[in-house]
């Protein structure tokens, strides 16, 4: 199945919530998320990227909180609607932000080529997990621990403030299991399926 037709399945299977469905709408009518990249460079660096990484995140994560340790020891129970909202909205962020573009290199005989490649022009610069929270909340209420999840999904890599994003992984364990599953797809999983 094509990412973008799982995207969608897990969506409305899952998410029930009001404006679940201007969302989705949103998601598939006026953006790029379902043809935009990742990021400029390796795994995530080509067209449909954004939505093949939110699913890899939505099986790392399911996954994770499948393990008997994670039920019986750490207690972490989560209902399908916010395991799917915070897997597979969390980088809503990148929306309309990578341009298609073209540059020469050399191949390996040392002739030039041009490939396609992308610029990062983010029109709403208001920061990465936060302006997912954003953009998410101006459709769909979140509770507390789904807009920290989202927020802090990048981990140690989201701030220079590592002391915030302690406070919230102790306060809120969603926000440290989606950093992992987002940290196990972009590592372990993305480029690979």
């Amino acid at each position: 199945m094509a990412s973008r037709d799982e995207f969608i399945e897990i969506y409305r299977e899952n998410i029930q919530r009001d404006g679940a469905d201007k969302l989705l709408d949103y998601l598939e009518k006026r953006s790029d998320f379902f043809t935009a990249p990742a990021a400029l460079r390796g795994n995530g660096a080509y067209e449909g990227a954004l939505c093949d990484h939110s699913v890899n995140v939505y099986h790392c994560l399911v996954d994770f909180l499948m393990r008997e340790r994670v039920q019986d020891f750490y207690g972490l129970e989560y209902s399908q609607e916010t395991i799917a909202i915070v897997s597979l909205l969390h980088d809503v962020c990148k929306v309309g932000c990578y341009k298609p573009s073209v540059r020469s290199i050399k191949d390996p005989q040392g002739q030039l080529k041009t490939v396609t490649t992308y610029t990062f022009d983010d029109p709403l610069p208001y920061g990465h997990g936060e302006k997912s929270v954003y953009i998410v909340n101006g459709f769909l209420r979140l509770s507390r621990e789904e807009a920290m999840a989202i927020r802090w999904h990048m981990g140690y890599a989201s701030t220079d403030d590592r002391h915030n994003v302690e406070q919230a992984f102790r306060k809120f364990p969603l926000a440290c299991v989606l950093a992992l599953a987002n940290t196990e797809a972009l590592f372990l999983t993305d480029g690979r399926l």
